[in-house]
């Protein structure tokens, strides 16, 4: 039988019980590629209260889960590098394009399809030829636990066994956020420096 290749871009900032359920269940029957989302100017990678955590340790909280690299590789190719308003508007943009070619350079299969639980996102992925399949969004939601840590933070609570955002997380991802803690007490006091324009979220440096 032909391999097929999953395709799974996402912010994954911090990464979830939700995103190891999709993981789990596509590796079942495709090789899985996981490409967090990275915002680069001048060479460094750019973080906010929204994308807190760098690639490199998003891609460890991924290994933490999978380790075995053959069935899900971690990828950097989902890159915008600044200025990133040369990516707007989505579609037209050509440099939107060339994230597509980028992305596509990490696949050995011929054949991929893409993931996501968003129905507009799927609709964004078919116009970009990232052939979606249908699927639902989980419950578990990113943005929510992230909420829950930066309030942990402020509170300066001290002991994590009270903590509702650990069961929302893997317990091997627990241990990687609790080791970078210092990155959530900087983003926890800190104004969230994100612009969203048509859906997509960009960071204010290195936007033009």
């Amino acid at each position: 039988m032909e391999k097929i290749a999953a395709l799974y871009l996402a912010h994954l900032n911090p990464f979830t019980k939700a995103h190891q359920e999709i993981i789990t269940n596509l590796q079942k029957n495709y090789t899985v590629y996981v490409f967090p989302v990275r915002f680069i100017k001048n060479g460094h990678e750019i973080n906010t209260r929204s994308f807190p955590f760098t690639y490199d340790i998003r891609k460890s909280m991924i290994r933490s889960v999978f380790p075995n690299e053959g069935k899900v590789i971690v990828s950097p190719n989902y890159t915008f590098f600044s200025p990133f308003l040369k990516y707007l508007p989505p579609l037209f943009s050509p440099y939107s394009w060339k994230i597509r070619d980028q992305i596509l350079k990490s696949i050995n299969e011929k054949k991929f399809i893409s993931y996501t639980g968003d129905r507009i996102e799927r609709y964004v992925l078919r116009i970009y030829r990232f052939n979606p399949m249908k699927a639902t969004r989980l419950p578990i939601s990113a943005s929510q636990v992230k909420k829950i840590i930066y309030e942990q933070a402020l509170n300066k609570r001290e002991n994590f066994k009270d903590s509702t955002w650990e069961e929302k997380i893997p317990s091997p991802v627990v241990k990687i956020i609790k080791d970078n803690w210092n990155v959530i007490e900087k983003f926890a006091n800190e104004k969230d420096e994100t612009l969203k324009i048509v859906g997509v979220k960009f960071p204010k440096n290195g936007f033009l």
